[in-house]
């Protein structure tokens, strides 16, 4: 290679690198891959650790005053601690532009994990320890409620779209807010398989938020709510699991162990 040819061979290796170089700097290379053939994201948690839901919003300890919680080793499904949370007093009644719902819980927002927002499908199978009187209005107002947990497509501070996991007045497990926020339609929802309290029960969720989108619940393995989903993205954004009850409870405790959050292929 005569001089003038390297000089050119050289001009081109170091404009290449230059070039190669800053692509990256500007476009870093994602190293999570989130193709099919891939493995899918899972999120879990014991609760062994506050660090598992590092930088993730936790609702206040002694919220209004009345909602607390901790992770906790007086009941346990597995390991040394649970989440545990309370309620000690009533809250003021909610207003249209206050929310006064007890909160004790921490939530998972997928958007600021490496993995970043999960895709629908998913699974999401969780422990929880319930010990709380729901009873019946009888002064024409809301019945008793409980929510074991809440899932949106919505990565803001709103959770504008959600669907529930609730616990009725009577006893059943069943979805909330199916076909749109407010709305109660079932494909099959269970009027006989109760939700028995003060001992370790399996919630067990699939949540498709495709087209043609549904949900199903399994209470120790046994379907008890199924229902279609409407007005949804297909993404999970955020979740949480713990306290979620109206303000007029004055008492109640729960325990949640061993979550898993898993992207699948189908049912």
């Amino acid at each position: 290679m005569n001089k003038k040819n390297i000089i050119i061979f050289t001009l081109f290796l170091g404009l290449f690198f230059y070039v190669f170089t800053n692509i990256n700097e500007e476009h870093p290379i994602n190293n999570y891959d989130t193709s099919s053939t891939q493995e899918k994201k899972i999120f879990s948690t014991s609760f062994e650790s506050v660090d598992d839901f590092k930088g993730f919003y936790i609702t206040p300890q002694s919220y209004k005053n009345t909602t607390f919680h901790e992770l906790s080793e007086s009941i346990v499904h597995s390991g040394k601690f649970s989440h545990k949370a309370w309620i000690k007093g009533e809250n003021p009644t909610s207003t249209t532009m206050t929310n006064n719902n007890h909160r004790g819980y921490p939530t998972i927002q997928f958007n600021k994990t490496e993995g970043g927002i999960l895709e629908s499908p998913v699974y999401v199978t969780f422990w929880v320890w319930l010990d709380m009187d729901l009873n019946t209005s009888h002064d024409g107002g809301e019945n008793d409620w409980f929510s074991f947990a809440t899932f949106t497509d919505d990565e803001s501070d709103r959770w504008k779209r959600t669907v529930l996991v609730n616990l009725s007045h009577d006893g059943f497990v069943h979805l909330m807010h199916t076909t749109d926020r407010g709305e109660k339609e079932y494909i099959f929802q269970t009027s006989s398989i109760k939700f028995p309290q003060k001992e370790w029960v399996e919630l067990k969720v699939y949540l498709d938020f495709s087209d043609n989108s549904y949900a199903k619940v399994w209470q120790n393995g046994e379907l008890v709510s199924h229902a279609n989903i409407g007005n949804i993205k297909n993404r999970l954004a955020q979740a949480h699991f713990g306290m979620y009850s109206p303000p007029k409870m004055t008492s109640g405790i729960v325990y949640n162990d061993d979550l898993k959050i898993e992207m699948v292929d189908g049912e």
